[in-house]
């Protein structure tokens, strides 16, 4: 097997693989259905509303993703999936209900985005923290990678069927087949043979649990790098469908099937990145912050294209670098810690990460509001850039490398002890 899906020779992961695929469809057509009920069916393109829809949903990851964080570690990682999935669902079929009956209100998408971020809150450290315990150590690098390349092939087609099926159908029917989609990955979790996962050694209950994650963070200089790059980024950088949702109608005057054709190309370029990711042996320091750099270069790109199929182009290296610098992260995080703090690391991560969101997002929506989708694709970018300047300062200052010298020599020489 090519050294790309090098994961997919192991049986629980081509099953895992498969059923988070079929999921990843589903979530981004709910997201694209979503954003276009708010945008033009509950306001009038009102970039700000889409926003709080967005940080609503985000904003759980700062108050429950500690907690989350220890609930993976204590618990059964499988068994917490299979109740945060099933919840997950519930939510998808009861809004999908709402909007097909024609008596949603702005106020409604508010409260299930709320609901939705809580249970996402309590998925997402054990869903990430999972993946090691399903295919080792040795092909970490390579799983968390193919997973991101099954989230972004996902975006391609998500989008692109919500798009069309909103104009023929209506949005509330597409949310109500993402709840349908959440089966595959419990039935995924269902057919695992549990006696070939390698489940780390359950963390024992009592005090302070979260307290020792926050503690061990705090003695990795390279992993508070990460962790400052990827809030800068997660928080300013990464509101896609605030930049292509108003693109779409503020600046090309598009519909419903261009904003899914523009996020769907999109994803070509977060493809693209994924799938090299996968092929890595395994993540680097350099990679992270040369693809932060880039990212806020094709963001620039984008800003200035006259033309809507120009923009679309500029998207792509947009997609390219996001989630080269993303899925890198993830892995230098999840394969640098130790196995009984994964889940306490990996929810701090996730809180960084998309916590940022609450307070980016309607950040974003309202520079859109007063200066336009462009100026908001202008600081999405800056923060790719001075996320990878604080990182490449907070490991000079760590003494991973220093400036006269090559630089991430030492980061990146596998017979070093330091950790950096």
């Amino acid at each position: 097997m090519s050294s790309m899906f090098r994961s997919l020779s192991e049986r629980n992961y081509r099953i895992w693989f498969a059923g988070s695929l079929t999921s990843n469809v589903g979530t981004w057509m709910q997201r694209t259905a979503q954003a276009w009920i708010v945008l033009t069916e509950l306001t009038d393109n009102d970039a700000t509303a889409l926003g709080v829809v967005m940080a609503l949903q985000f904003g759980p990851q700062l108050l429950l993703a500690p907690y989350a964080g220890v609930i993976a570690d204590r618990f059964s990682k499988r068994k917490v999936l299979i109740w945060t999935q099933s919840v997950m669902a519930v939510l998808a079929l009861a809004l999908g209900a709402i909007v097909t009956a024609g008596v949603a209100e702005l106020w409604h998408v508010y409260v299930f985005a709320l609901l939705l971020g809580c249970a996402a809150s309590l998925d997402a450290p054990a869903r990430q923290a999972f993946v090691s315990e399903v295919v080792g150590l040795k092909l970490l690098s390579n799983a968390v990678a193919l997973n991101s390349a099954s989230f972004n092939g996902a975006r391609m087609v998500g989008p692109a069927v919500a798009g069309v099926l909103t104009v023929l159908i209506g949005a509330g029917p597409v949310i109500l087949v993402n709840a349908l989609t959440y089966l595959a990955t419990i039935a995924a979790l269902l057919a695992m043979r549990t006696s070939e996962l390698l489940p780390a050694p359950p963390s024992k209950r009592g005090r302070g649990q979260i307290r020792e994650g926050i503690r061990y963070v705090a003695r990795r200089p390279d992993i508070v790098a990460v962790l400052v790059l990827v809030f800068l980024l997660g928080t300013f950088g990464l509101n896609f469908p605030i930049y292509t949702a108003t693109m779409t109608t503020m600046e090309f005057g598009g519909g419903a099937d261009s904003f899914g054709l523009l996020s769907s190309i999109l994803a070509i370029g977060s493809l693209g990145g994924a799938l090299l990711a996968a092929k890595r042996e395994r993540a680097r320091f350099r990679v992270l912050l040369s693809s932060s750099v880039f990212f806020a270069l094709s963001c620039l790109a984008a800003a200035l294209a006259p033309t809507f199929w120009l923009f679309a182009v500029a998207l792509i290296p947009i997609g390219f670098t996001s989630l080269s610098a993303i899925t890198t992260a993830n892995a230098l995080v999840q394969g640098s810690v130790e196995p009984s703090m994964r889940g306490r690391v990996l929810s701090l991560y996730m809180a960084i990460f998309l916590g940022g969101t609450p307070v980016g997002a309607p950040v974003m929506g309202w520079i859109v509001e007063l200066f336009g989708p462009r100026a908001a694709l202008l600081v999405g970018g800056a923060s790719g850039a001075i996320g990878a300047m604080l990182a490449a300062w907070i490991l000079h200052r760590a003494g991973a490398f220093r400036w006269r010298d090559r630089p991430w020599r030492n980061l990146d020489d596998p017979r070093a002890d330091d950790p950096l």
